[in-house]
């Protein structure tokens, strides 16, 4: 024990010269594992763990990397401690209170150990932490950091092999950190989303670090936080980048008399912010800012949100906004003004405990109170909680075994009558199942069977109405048939790149050229996108709409192939890229196409499907320039056109937005309408629909538009290419049809099918330029023109309601 002593008076030593600590800490542990010469690490040394007397079982194994890192920042993972045997690290502890646990995993390969092959488990007094662990997915650094009180004098980790694995497994560990924490870093208490009671007994329980953002700052590394964390930038999480911009700061931060130190978060995180983007003053919106984060469904969280105003010019300003985690009301009237404690920029944080939705995502967001006014965020912590301790203490294992065994003799029989039971009940159940597969639609979207281990650990979102039962299986591809196409993956094959991942062209065995578009690992939403998206599109086929030709799921691959379009998206050849004019006949046409694609989709079944992300760069055209809509996997289901879906995590692109969409989270199929208004008036108008390098009043191009609509002086702006080619009745019906899409109430809009009909209506106008009827479209003004009345039969595959006629055709 003289050793252990040593180290920690050693550490406490060096942690007391940390510029930023003034707390007293009374354990610390910091070891190099594996190693038998102690490292010094962002202002911490981390010892040797060979002399140590901590370990139990002395037989583990040394490991040296071959070929270590280069960078001297990486200095700590070139060696490693390598358990084949239940091996723990005991360690004294002199104070109580809450304390901080971090692992290190790099695994490389070295003597015949393959670290990356490794799966184990690590429990920590009583709590099993990490279960059937393997540091193969993802990063190949694994950093996992833990909140969690002692219970004894004792500290006990242990590693354990995992049993599980298909061969004898072992498990191995970098580095490992234990120190005490300040008495005020984790509080007993956190208010419970959706509940006026408090949640209380947070320190009983273990914490799992998940997320550590630095809103609107930029990374912070252990050397400049208080207590060795990590905080990251928020770009990767941030939703709707347009609708946020950095803050900038306008005095220092002050922590006299606020209660909240700077171990909480440094003054870097205090310090920077992101602040409502208010993009038009002269129509103000509440435009909130949301941030989303991809959880375990199944877990209860705490959310840890911080505040500082650090925008306001004066204490006299008010800064008061609405928090909400999920669709819940956090905090209503959020008053800064009141928490700013005789000085602007005072820290203030809360604490939240939450439970993720059914697709595994926990979604932050900050609401002014009032139309164009401001709110802040600067710091976001979640949490995963462990509510019980999960691992047997040695001293009552026993006694446990032998209770164990005596329910085991009582119950014996009677499992077995129950399992017989459970099997008859089953049979007749899947009996059921396959009788109503064949007669009515499946109301759940189907889950998708992914062969091997995923790297993907996020829960597909589950909806009430889905386009079918089941994923098509006479679709999979093999891997290597795609390698095969692409090239493997040659970059010179890329055609584009999103959020789920990159496309490329590829070309088949029997020359049919194809898309493939591959999910990448990471990707914010990358499994529920891919399920949506092979859903609808393995279910419903229209000409309009772009087809899948096949799909894999081997060695955790999420890939799509659908046909190639020759002439790329229709948003490049509006602007963008060096492309032939489309004419104006063209123009409508693609429209029109797009319009039946949606169209289909809104009405091929009772339960329809919304789009969610109608945009000009959804929208492909093949050889001969006719449009096909794709990109599903912002799709849902609805029971009826008459229903809306409560969504509270919003999607969809920048400009497109249904504003109703936007301020209530009720998404309908009138949301696709006003996105494809934006898209007509894109098609007019050849220019983005968000331009910040525009004057104020021209950035939003669908407000723009509609002022110059409203005029009746739409031909003003219109694409200069097209000067002199379109028909003025033509562009009127045109005018009209996006001046209705574009209603600020989902009522107010018209179906995808009267879009439909007004459409085809522009273009026979355009086409003959026939004489209406004086009495035929009574909204028109009486000193124009009257547009012709004319009757048209349906497209194919498109029922719509037929006007003079009174009745469906």
């Amino acid at each position: 024990m003289p050793e252990l002593l040593f180290y920690s008076f050693f550490f406490f030593f060096i942690f007391f010269q940390f510029p930023s600590s003034s707390f007293t800490l009374s354990d610390t542990y910091f070891f190099n594992c594996g190693s038998t010469t102690s490292l010094s690490v962002d202002n911490r040394t981390f010892a040797a763990d060979s002399n140590s007397h901590i370990l139990s079982d002395t037989s583990s194994i040394l490991l040296k990397d071959p070929n270590p890192p280069l960078d001297s920042r990486l200095d700590l993972y070139k060696t490693a401690r390598v358990f084949t045997r239940p091996t723990s690290y005991e360690f004294d502890l002199q104070g109580n209170g809450t304390f901080v646990i971090r692992f290190h995993f790099y695994p490389f390969s070295s003597q015949g150990y393959n670290l990356f092959s490794a799966v184990f488990n690590v429990s920590v007094s009583g709590f099993q932490l990490l279960s059937n662990f393997s540091a193969q997915k993802s990063s190949r650094i694994h950093i996992k950091e833990y909140f969690l009180t002692a219970g004894s004098n004792k500290l006990k980790i242990s590693f354990t092999p995992s049993t599980q694995s298909p061969s004898p497994s072992f498990a191995f560990v970098n580095a490992i950190e234990v120190f005490s924490a300040p008495d005020d870093l984790i509080a007993d208490k956190a208010s419970y989303v959706n509940s006026s009671q408090d949640y209380i007994g947070l320190l009983e329980q273990a914490l799992e670090s998940v997320y550590r953002i630095n809103v609107g700052g930029s990374k912070i590394t252990p050397s400049n936080d208080t207590v060795w964390r990590t905080w990251v930038p928020d770009e990767e999480y941030l939703f709707l980048a347009q609708a946020a911009k950095k803050a900038n700061p306008t005095t220092q931060i002050n922590y006299e008399n606020t209660g909240v130190s700077r171990y909480i978060a440094p003054e870097s995180v205090y310090g920077t912010a992101r602040e409502v983007n208010t993009i038009s003053n002269s129509m103000p919106m509440k435009f909130n800012i949301t941030w989303q984060f991809p959880v375990n469904s199944s877990e209860k969280h705490l959310v840890r949100l911080h505040f500082c105003d650090i925008v306001s010019t004066s204490s006299t300003n008010q800064l008061i906004f609405n928090v909400y985690i999920g669709s819940s009301l956090a905090e209503s009237s959020l008053d800064l003004s009141k928490i700013r404690y005789k000085s602007l920029a005072s820290p203030y944080y809360e604490d939240y405990m939450v439970e993720p939705d059914k697709a595994g995502y926990i979604n932050i967001s900050v609401e002014p109170k009032e139309a164009g006014k401001n709110a802040i965020l600067n710091g976001v912590e979640i949490m995963k909680v462990y509510p019980l301790r999960g691992v047997v203490s040695e001293s009552n294992s026993k006694k446990k075994d032998r209770i164990l065994l005596i329910g085991l003799s009582i119950g014996g029989s009677l499992a077995l009558v129950s399992v017989m039971s459970v099997v008859c009940l089953l049979a007749l159940k899947c009996k059921k199942r396959k009788e109503e597969a064949t007669t009515a639609e499946s109301t759940m979207w189907s889950p998708l069977p992914v062969y091997g281990e995923s790297t993907y650990s996020k829960t597909p979102e589950r909806t009430t109405a889905s386009p079918g039962p089941h994923i098509n299986l006479g679709l999979i591809m093999t891997f290597a048939e795609i390698q095969s196409a692409t090239n493997n993956f040659d970059t010179n094959m890329l055609i584009g790149s999103g959020g789920f991942g990159d496309v490329y062209k590829g070309v088949l065995r029997d020359g049919t050229k194809v898309a493939v578009k591959r999910g990448k690992p990471g990707c914010g939403q990358g499994r529920h996108e891919f399920l949506a998206e092979l859903n609808v599109l393995s279910k419903i086929h229209h000409r309009h709409l772009v087809f899948l030709i096949g799909y894999c799921v081997e060695q955790s691959e999420m890939i799509l192939v659908s046909e190639f379009m020759e002439n790329g998206t229709l948003k490049d050849h509006l602007y963008g890229k060096d492309l032939s004019c489309l004419s104006w006949k063209q123009r409508l046409q693609i429209c029109i196409g797009s319009a039946r694609g949606i169209h289909y989709l809104h009405t091929f079944s009772a339960q329809g499907i919304i789009h969610r992300d109608v945009k000009s760069a959804n929208i492909l055209l093949d050889e001969n320039y006719s449009a096909k809509v794709a990109d599903f996997g912002l799709s849902r289901a609805v029971p009826s056109p008459e229903h809306s879906v409560v969504s509270s995590a919003i999607k969809g692109s920048f400009g497109y937005f249904d504003p109703e969409y936007f301020k209530r989270f009720h998404l309908t199929q009138k949301s696709d309408v006003y996105s494809f208004g934006v898209v007509l008036i894109e098609v007019l108008c050849a220019r983005p629909v968000i331009d910040l390098s525009l004057p104020r009043e021209q950035v939003n191009l669908a407000e723009w538009a509609l002022q110059w609509q409203k005029k009746g002086l739409l031909m003003q702006i219109i694409d200069p290419r097209l000067a002199g080619t379109i028909h003025p009745d033509s562009l009127r019906k045109f005018g009209e049809t996006v001046e209705r899409c574009l209603a600020e109430y989902g009522v107010d809009r018209p179906t995808m099918g009267d879009v439909l009909w007004n459409l085809e209506y522009a273009l026979q106008l355009q086409e003959t330029a026939m004489t209406r009827e004086p009495h035929e479209d009574s909204s028109v003004n009486a000193s124009e023109p009257p547009l012709p009345e004319f009757r048209r039969l349906p497209s194919s595959g498109v029922k719509y309601w037929e006007r003079l006629s009174g009745h469906n055709e």
